[in-house]
């Protein structure tokens, strides 16, 4: 049966990053015979010129009949003009609202060559290797809209609103990572002072007896704020509400010392999931080879391991990915460890990452 993929370009350096993605995803399929179409629709700032909205209904149509989506990015300052009635960023709202996207999951991972290039000394990124499991439909971005009270509209006030289930199920997702990973789970909430998070706790606490092979802690979420910076390594998977995750990601998000190395992935309670780079759309370096293709490279090897149960071939490119790093290569964002580093362009860097995937495969077809 043909799997679909609808590819998202975007705005900015997406469709240059998303074109890199692309290539290492084809030749995946190539080396192992799979029938794969992709279908390119638009999103965001490009869709506004064209279509007059960021979310055109084809667009739409086409993500909901497909297995999995590829995003760019979306935004630039052409579009920032704030009175503006439609902007690109309601675009990326808006699929994960259509496509029923709960789980937003992002990696935080050192690589070693790389590491000096943290904000942090080297000896708490090291060891460096997490996810954070965010929920993405609930919370005070999709409570009440903010309004003001009083005679004067001196008091304003957002609604934290969740629903037992919309917990229950970005939990059981966490808990099933977990599983595959290193059976640890933190989760994260503001228990000693919000009626939801401890109604969060409970759930948590709940959904644990179905995983008893996981450990499961509770932090608050300023503890864990200090907990990241202080000792990261101590994390494996960690979930938590739609705010807290906000902050906490970004926050981790610089351990690492570029975001152009950060994927992230979109899903849903079957395999259809959406992947982007977590970085933005860099309008500023668009069209001129210097945009790092890596992080949306490492969203398609999350595309093969969760919607298309590629696990081995994903585990693939991310090896590529690192040995490229360990051979030198690097894009103007990365400060890569060592003398002898060679500065390539984005074309040049998917090259390279193709070729030493190539090795891989190789390698493991020699095994057999």
């Amino acid at each position: 049966m043909t799997k679909t993929i609808t590819v998202l370009p975007g705005d900015g350096i997406g469709p240059e990053v998303t074109g890199s993605a692309v290539r290492v995803l084809k030749r995946v399929f190539e080396k192992n015979a799979c029938d794969v179409q992709f279908v390119e629709k638009r999103i965001g700032g490009a869709a506004i010129d064209t279509d007059g909205t960021p979310l055109p209904r084809d667009t739409v149509e086409q993500c909901a009949a497909s297995d999995a989506v590829l995003l760019g990015a979306v935004g630039g300052p052409k579009w920032d003009n704030q009175s503006m009635r439609v902007r690109p960023e309601q675009g990326l709202l808006g699929i994960r609202k259509a496509l029923g996207l709960f789980a937003n999951l992002r990696p935080v991972k050192a690589f070693a060559p790389l590491i000096g290039a943290s904000p942090l000394k080297s000896q708490y990124v090291e060891n460096v290797d997490f996810v954070i499991v965010r929920e993405l439909t609930g919370g005070l971005y999709f409570g009440k809209p903010s309004e003001r009270r009083g005679d004067h509209g001196e008091k304003v006030v957002d609604t934290l609103a969740y629903s037992v289930g919309e917990i229950e199920r970005v939990v059981e997702k966490a808990f099933r990572l977990a599983e595959r990973r290193k059976k640890k789970l933190t989760s994260v909430d503001k228990a000693n002072v919000l009626e939801s998070s401890r109604v969060w706790r409970e759930v948590v606490n709940e959904v644990s007896h179905r995983h008893p092979e996981v450990a499961v802690s509770h932090l608050l979420v300023d503890s864990a704020a200090m907990q990241l910076i202080v000792n990261p390594g101590q994390f494996d998977v960690i979930v938590t509400e739609n705010m807290f995750g906000d902050i906490l990601s970004d926050e981790a998000s610089v351990m690492t010392g570029s975001l152009g190395m950060l994927p992230s992935a979109s899903l849903r309670k079957d395999k259809v999931g959406l992947y982007e780079p977590v970085h933005g759309s860099a309008p500023d370096i668009a069209g001129q080879g210097k945009a790092n293709p890596l992080a949306a490279i490492l969203s398609a090897a999350f595309l093969l391991r969760y919607s298309l149960d590629m696990d081995h071939e994903a585990g693939f490119i991310e090896k590529a990915v690192l040995q490229v790093l360990e051979r030198g290569y690097h894009t103007a964002d990365l400060k890569v460890a060592g003398e002898q580093t060679k500065l390539v362009n984005t074309t040049e860097m998917t090259d390279r990452v193709i070729a030493i995937l190539d090795e891989i495969f190789t390698a493991a077809e020699n095994t057999h």
